[in-house]
């Protein structure tokens, strides 16, 4: 079995939900405490085995390619001020992964920027992680399905149990149980009424691919707005192969991309921090 080494992260969107935030900065470079979105998708990343970052951008986006690189000029500063502690930590951002930086053309719709990152990925297996929205977990969520990837050799979507009441928010799997937490998918419904879903298994985030892809992609034909989807494409390779659903042991699913979900993040994550931890939790009960 090919060993997965490159991960794509589209980061080319506009960031509506957050406006006027986002205006001249990337959503995915909104901190959650002191580390930007983007960063803990790419650790995730790093942590599963992958070596190289392919993420595919559009105009406004520089801020997250100046984050992945060296800046001496800070590390001579930080070292000035006795902060090189610091400094290994802010090096250590930019030697993580081979960064790859690609701009996305063609139409709106996830399923765009992967088929622009096809020149390097070529004939490999690969991964998709979006770079707005993390699954906290451990094992890590990636690392999980590589997993399932390994073991069965076809495409996995990682999937996570929602409220049943909420399932009108996500793409919700029609599965046949395999093993433990292993299914494979018979349909997937984008936003299904909670009277009709056909389980409460929402797969997204997390999609490990094989190059068949590719070719799926280009025969899918635009959607709503005029977009490319990326799930149109994995639904019509159902067809010809099995597809998988990995439900993520122990894992907190973070949407970053919206208000509520990013607020969420902060707080759980401060809660966590070491140092911040106890006052935080002092200054919560304060307010609530």
């Amino acid at each position: 079995m090919q060993k997965i080494t490159k991960a794509i992260i589209p980061v080319a969107g506009y960031g509506t939900r957050f406006l006027p935030a986002t205006k001249a900065q990337p959503k995915e470079m909104l901190p959650i405490v002191d580390k930007p979105i983007i960063q803990y998708v790419v650790e995730e990343a790093v942590a599963s085995g992958i070596t190289d970052i392919i993420l595919v951008t559009g105009a406004g986006k520089r801020a997250i390619e100046d984050h992945f690189d060296h800046n001496a000029e800070l590390y001579n500063w930080l070292v000035k001020q006795g902060k090189t502690k610091l400094k290994t930590e802010i090096k250590r951002i930019a030697e993580m992964a081979n960064f790859i930086y690609i701009r996305q053309k063609g139409p709106y719709g996830n399923g765009t920027p992967v088929l622009c990152a096809e020149e390097v990925i070529g004939d490999e297996p690969f991964v998709v992680l979006w770079g707005d929205e993390f699954i906290y977990s451990n094992p890590p969520r990636l690392k999980q399905c590589l997993d399932v990837f390994e073991k069965y050799g076809d495409p996995v979507l990682s999937g996570i149990r929602v409220d049943k009441k909420d399932v009108h928010k996500y793409g919700i799997a029609e599965t046949i149980k395999i093993e433990k937490n292993i299914f494979q998918i018979k349909s997937l419904v984008e936003k299904p009424n909670p009277k009709n879903a056909p389980s409460n298994l929402a797969t997204h985030g997390c999609y490990v691919l094989t190059p068949d892809i590719f070719g799926e992609l280009k025969k899918t034909h635009p959607g709503k707005g005029g977009e490319v989807w990326l799930t149109d494409a994995i639904k019509s390779l159902m067809k010809k192969r099995p597809v998988y659903a990995c439900e993520i042991k122990n894992g907190i699913y973070y949407d970053t991309g919206s208000k509520l979900g990013w607020l969420r993040a902060n707080v759980d994550f401060a809660l966590k921090d070491k140092t911040l931890g106890k006052e935080f939790k002092k200054y919560l009960k304060t307010v609530i």
